[in-house]
């Protein structure tokens, strides 16, 4: 059994990692009897944490929004400056750690009062972020979509002058975009959403029961999924070096990996452009045979001549030739 600090730690960390918990389920994810949680719970009140309850023979716990914020963590500059860091982190200023960052900054915004909130967006509001290209999302968006997955909270949303109705289950961040892997109720079946094309701002429905996973594996349904796109050109390509290898080069969002024996590998990938199909496989430094399609065989041959001619000394060039 867990001392009484621990203890309550432990079901802090609980209470932050979902929304609703039957009484009785925390009791038995921490080794005591429900009449403990109960003490338990109103110690972290007495400490400042908006615990609520709900009464009945099967009530539950879950951890609100307060009027302050709770003692012992953060003061009020700490904790604008968390969440505005985190915020930045969260779309994409430190590659990595996207992801991980969401998740810290939909447990803080959870408890933080109204004031707070208002700080965090002034601050927001007035950074001018210097991007590269390529589609921004609003944070407050791909926090309120954490929410939702960790809730198991039904939304609706417009996408694309559509409105979709779905049960969200992953945030899914590629090192470009963000991605939201759910159930689309009207479609009965299993999709990804692009969260930069949301154009209307997801309204909550009702809770629902996790679906079993797909068959492969939400990574694998995911990166399928975004491989496949009705690109221009479709190219398949033997690389010369076993899967485990060609994968450590190999972004899951860029193209499916395959198996073809003990010492090569079948790599599928998508793309509007012949060069940057050519220029993604070669820069690998793995040697490489184009299978499909055809002309993206003579476009490689015309890049290698390019090249060849760009590194030899004292060669005219030919204005007439465009490779």
């Amino acid at each position: 059994m867990l001392e009484t600090s621990a203890r309550l730690l432990r079901l802090l960390s609980l209470l932050q990692s979902r929304r609703d918990w039957p009484g009785a389920e925390l009791a038995e994810r921490l080794g005591v009897t429900t009449r403990t949680v109960r003490r338990d719970v109103d110690r972290l009140r007495d400490l400042g944490y908006p615990v609520e309850s709900a009464t009945g023979t099967t009530g539950g716990y879950r951890l609100g929004v307060g009027a302050a914020l709770p003692p012992l963590l953060l003061d009020d500059d700490e904790a604008v400056a968390v969440a505005v860091g985190l915020r930045a982190a969260a779309t994409g200023t430190v590659a990595g750690i996207e992801e991980t960052s969401l998740r810290a900054l939909a447990k803080l915004e959870q408890v933080l009062p109204s004031r707070l909130r208002h700080r965090v967006g002034a601050m927001q509001s007035a950074i001018l972020p210097l991007t590269g290209p390529g589609p921004t999302v609003d944070p407050d968006l791909l926090t309120a979509l954490a929410a939702a997955c960790r809730a198991r909270e039904g939304i609706r949303f417009g996408y694309q002058q559509q409105t979709r109705r779905v049960e969200p289950y992953r945030l899914v961040h590629t090192g470009r975009r963000w991605y939201l892997f759910a159930f689309d109720l009207d479609r009965d079946d299993w999709r990804t959403f692009r969260v930069d094309r949301i154009d209307r701002a997801p309204q909550p429905g009702p809770r629902f029961t996790p679906r079993p996973e797909p068959a492969e594996g939400v990574h694998t349904y995911v990166s399928n999924a975004l491989t496949a796109a009705p690109y221009r050109y479709r190219a398949t390509i033997l690389f010369h070096a076993p899967l485990d290898a060609v994968a450590e080069h190999t972004s899951p969002t860029a193209g499916r990996l395959e198996p073809h024996d003990a010492g090569s590998c079948l790599f599928y990938a998508g793309g509007d452009s012949l060069d940057r199909i050519a220029l993604y496989v070669a820069l690998k430094g793995i040697d490489f045979q184009v299978l499909d399609p055809p002309e993206l065989k003579d476009h490689i041959r015309a890049l290698a001549h390019r090249l060849t001619r760009a590194s030899t000394e004292d060669q005219p060039l030919d204005v007439d030739e465009h490779g």
